[in-house]
């Protein structure tokens, strides 16, 4: 059973992904939330927060469908073992949070930065003067008492070790930050957990990821 704490970080993330992508509203289910996403490889998502062994071997039940993925918050190898070969991983994550507050992010020579807001969510663009693509992000704002969630933190493999994930967290907490956002929670990736923790970010829980994927004969 997840703690009370990490439940409510959980919807946290759960309400700003929703907002970040563009998909339908969560739909609260005893074991956690239902959303639609509406793509072709992942139509729909099954956030648990009840992680217990029970709860995901009833959601993976009743989700065997190609498109369908669970997001479980507990160590992978239990899950995978709760779960039948026909469920893929994708790379382990984290669910993380962080107190946000004004950091000072600075531009690389030769890089160029551009945002831009629609509703509740900034988006961060580097690319460098010539218009190639460095780093992106974008973060979703739900308002002074609720976290705001980082989401789609990416560099270009050529342009990495240059301190423009650093830039894009701290474009990102800032415009957050003078919407009255005092904390963040995001689902990072191991190659980026080592950046978040760099900028005061901590680890609340495992994030399991996996998708339906029958295997044939």
């Amino acid at each position: 059973m997840t703690d009370s704490s990490i439940t409510d970080a959980i919807r946290a993330w759960v309400d700003g992904w929703v907002v970040s992508r563009g998909a339908a509203e969560p739909v609260a289910e005893p074991w956690g939330f239902t959303i639609d996403v509406g793509l072709p490889r992942h139509t729909t998502r099954h956030v648990l927060t009840d992680g217990g062994a029970g709860a995901v071997r009833k959601v993976a039940a009743a989700a065997r469908t190609p498109g369908r993925r669970l997001k479980v918050f507990e160590d992978p190898e239990r899950v995978l073992a709760w779960l039948g070969p026909d469920w893929t991983p994708d790379e382990p994550g984290f669910l993380m949070r962080a107190q946000l507050r004004r950091e000072e992010a600075v531009l690389p020579a030769g890089h160029r930065l551009r945002t831009w807001t629609y509703g509740n969510v900034t988006k961060v663009l580097v690319t460098t003067d010539d218009g190639t693509f460095a780093a992106r992000g974008q973060i979703a704002r739900g308002g002074a008492a609720r976290p705001a969630v980082v989401d789609q933190i990416e560099t270009a493999p050529g342009h990495r070790r240059k301190g423009l994930g650093s830039l894009v967290m701290r474009t990102l907490q800032n415009a957050a930050v003078e919407e009255g956002a005092t904390a963040g929670v995001l689902g990072g990736t191991p190659d980026g957990r080592a950046l978040y923790e760099a900028l005061g970010w901590r680890v609340l829980a495992p994030l399991v990821s996996v998708c339906y994927d029958p295997k044939t004969p």
